[in-house]
This record gives structure tokens, C-alpha cells and sequence, in this order.
């Protein structure tokens, strides 16, 4: 049974950084695609970035201040979150599963945490 649990997530005021895990039990992360999302109140789930097949992909609000990466070793993925902004606050969920595509798309995963929640706020 595959079990993802996500840690990290709390309250950051703007432009500060946090660090999200996710760790995969059952689930060998090093073989398939892994991915963060969020959702924020009222809003549409939206892909934040993905790892997968020795590549990586991030979303535009991503790009240039978020790092996805994954120690295979623990079965960890995190997603480094710099300059963060009140645009950012949401639930940020851990999704694994599918192919080696590292795909935005929450329908392209099979298996998913339960949730940190990301606040930014002054």
C-alpha cells in the first residue's frame, strides 16, 4: 500500500523560504513520476512541479523560485520554496504514480498525501 506523507509546510511572511517533504512508503520514487500541488481556498488544484525520468518540470509561478528534488535513498521528495508570496498560501499536496512524465496534471497521479498547509502573510 502506497503511503505519502508531506512535512514542512507553515507560516512564512513574504519573501521568506520553506522546505516541503514528502516521504513515499510503498511507492519506490526513484522508477516514477512525483509531483507537488496545491489548492487554495476557492481555487482550482494546480501543479506546482514535478520530478520524474531525470527530469523536471515546474509550473510559471514556479519557475526561477521553487526546486524540486528527491533523495532516493530515503525515499523523499522536497520542493524548496523561496521568495515566497501571499500568492502562494495553500494546501500543497505530495502526488506519486503514473509514468516517467513529470506531468502538472492531478489526473496523471494515482496516489496522494493528505496535505501541509502553506500560509504566507506579513
Amino acid at each position: 500500500q502506497v503511503q505519502l506523507v508531506e512535512s514542512g509546510g507553515g507560516s512564512v511572511q513574504p519573501g521568506g523560504s520553506l522546505r516541503l517533504s514528502c516521504t513515499a512508503s510503498g511507492y519506490t520514487n526513484s522508477r516514477f513520476r512525483m509531483g507537488w500541488f496545491r489548492q487554495a481556498p476557492g481555487k482550482e488544484r494546480e501543479g506546482v512541479a514535478a520530478i520524474g525520468g531525470g527530469r523536471t518540470n515546474y509550473a510559471d509561478s514556479a519557475k526561477g523560485r521553487f526546486t524540486i528534488s528527491q533523495d532516493n535513498a530515503k525515499n523523499t521528495m522536497y520542493l524548496q520554496m523561496n521568495s515566497l508570496k501571499p500568492e502562494d498560501t495553500a494546501m500543497y499536496y505530495c502526488a506519486a504514480g503514473g509514468s516517467f512524465r513529470p506531468s502538472l496534471v492531478g489526473n496523471d497521479y494515482n496516489y496522494w498525501g493528505q496535505g501541509t498547509q502553506v500560509t504566507v502573510s506579513s
